[in-house]
Parts: C-alpha cells; sequence; structure tokens
C-alpha cells in the first residue's frame, strides 16, 4: 500500500496493543486529531467523534488528558481514535490486556457494536473466552503456523474431548484418582486445589457413572457439574500444555 492511497487508508482501523495518542490533547482532541487524518467536512467529523466516544463510554472524559485516565480508560480511547472515521475492515491487537473488568465489558460490548453495525474485524487475542463472545470464524496460530481454523463449535468438533466433569472433593488420595482414570471413555483426570477434573471422549452416562463410583467408595463431594468443553481446551489440546516464552 502506497503512503498516499488514503481511499485505501479510510476502509482501514487499526488498534495496536500498545496505547498509542498524544499526551498533550484532550480525550476528544485526539479522537479529532485521528478521525481528521481521513474525514475533512467538520459537521460530519463532529457526529463521528461522538459517535466513538458514545461507543467506547468516554462522555464524562472529554476534557481529560491521557495522564489522568485509568488504564482501562486509556484503551478506550486508544480504540475510539482507531475506529472514529467508521472503518469497513478493524483491527484489533489485544485490545483487553490489564484492563479492569468494567472496562473489559465495555470494550467487548463496543466491538460487537461495530461488528454489528457491519464492520469487518480481525481480532488477536489470548483470552478464548472473548473469542467465543464475538467471533464468527477463528483460525489458531501456534509458532507461527495455522493449526486449525473454522467455527467456534467446528473446533470443538476437532477436540478429543466431548464433555468434562468438575468435581469439588476435598483430600481425595492418589489411589481414587488412578482409579477414576480407569473408567470407561476417560480422556484425561486432573486433580488440585481440592477440584477433580474429569475429561472425557465420547460416551453415554458418564457423569451418573463417576456419581455412583463415588458414592460406591464413599467420597463425598461439595459439589459436581457437567460442561461442555470450551475453545480454551480445545486451544490447550492442540497447542500443548507446557510453558512458552
Amino acid at each position: 500500500m502506497q503512503p498516499n492511497a488514503y481511499d485505501i487508508k479510510s476502509k482501514i482501523g487499526v488498534i495496536f496493543q500498545d496505547v498509542a495518542v498524544f499526551e498533550e490533547l484532550t480525550t476528544y482532541e485526539n479522537i479529532d486529531y485521528f478521525c481528521g487524518l481521513y474525514i475533512k467536512d467538520k459537521n460530519k467529523r463532529k457526529q463521528y467523534i461522538e459517535d466513538a466516544i458514545e461507543l467506547v463510554g468516554l462522555g464524562e472524559f472529554k476534557k481529560f488528558y491521557p495522564k489522568q485516565l485509568s488504564g482501562g480508560l486509556l484503551r478506550r480511547l486508544n480504540i475510539a481514535c482507531g475506529i472514529a472515521h467508521k472503518p469497513q475492515l478493524i483491527f484489533l491487537d489485544e485490545p483487553t490486556v490489564a484492563v479492569d473488568p468494567q472496562s473489559r465489558n465495555n470494550i467487548l460490548d463496543g466491538i460487537k457494536k461495530l461488528r454489528d453495525q457491519g464492520a469487518t474485524i480481525v481480532y488477536t487475542t489470548h483470552y478464548m473466552e472473548e473469542v467465543e463472545i464475538i467471533c464468527d470464524r477463528v483460525i489458531i496460530i501456534d509458532k507461527g503456523h495455522v493449526i486449525a481454523s473454522g467455527t467456534t463449535d467446528e473446533l470443538k468438533e476437532i477436540a478429543k474431548i466431548e464433555e468434562k466433569v468438575t468435581v469439588e472433593v476435598n483430600n481425595l488420595e492418589q489411589k481414587y484418582i488412578e482409579e477414576i482414570k480407569k473408567l470407561k471413555n476417560i480422556h484425561e483426570v486432573e486433580y488440585d486445589s481440592n477440584i477433580l477434573l474429569v475429561a472425557y471422549n465420547k460416551g453415554k452416562n458418564n457423569l451418573v457413572e463417576l456419581i455412583e463410583y463415588l458414592k460406591k467408595e464413599s467420597i463425598k463431594y461439595n459439589r459436581i457439574y457437567l460442561d461442555r468443553p470450551t475453545l480454551n481446551d480445545v486451544f490447550l489440546e492442540l497447542t500443548g500444555k507446557e510453558l512458552r516464552d
């Protein structure tokens, strides 16, 4: 892309992981500057700025300088600067890193609104729960290579895990853990901090059989529940659980 390809650039929005705003400008002035790179009509730009401020929830902070904003508010300002000109294609690089839960929810709600308004969004993140919330299609990249792609449901079909059971049980002896590993359809068993996780490959009545085993061995538990695998389970199965740099 040529440096002067403004027709193309005006259709693209980029929000980097590192916040990139001007410390000398207020919230409103920052958004005005970045929007003004592509929107020359003053009345139109003013409306676009107000739309961006409303989208990210910065109405009370228009006159604040970046140094006066919390980390979460800075992230929201960063996003507003990148989308104020209403681009059709938006790249977001881990926009919720190190933000408070309220700001995270606000950011995700704003991204969903942009998606629903017709923008195409390329979203990079390590938080798989965010992917499940906002993404229509997913690409999993490991060590620079695409190892899987599809919808969340399609990716879950790739995983060997059919379902998983979580049991809150205190001081479970190792011998019982080893015996549970020998039950039918077991994919993996983990026990840590009084939480027993039992993942199954397939089959029916897995939960019933586990409850019957615990009852037979007089093992008391506080709570037990069944879950379908999450996208995080799929990611770890495909990429491995070893620590990365």
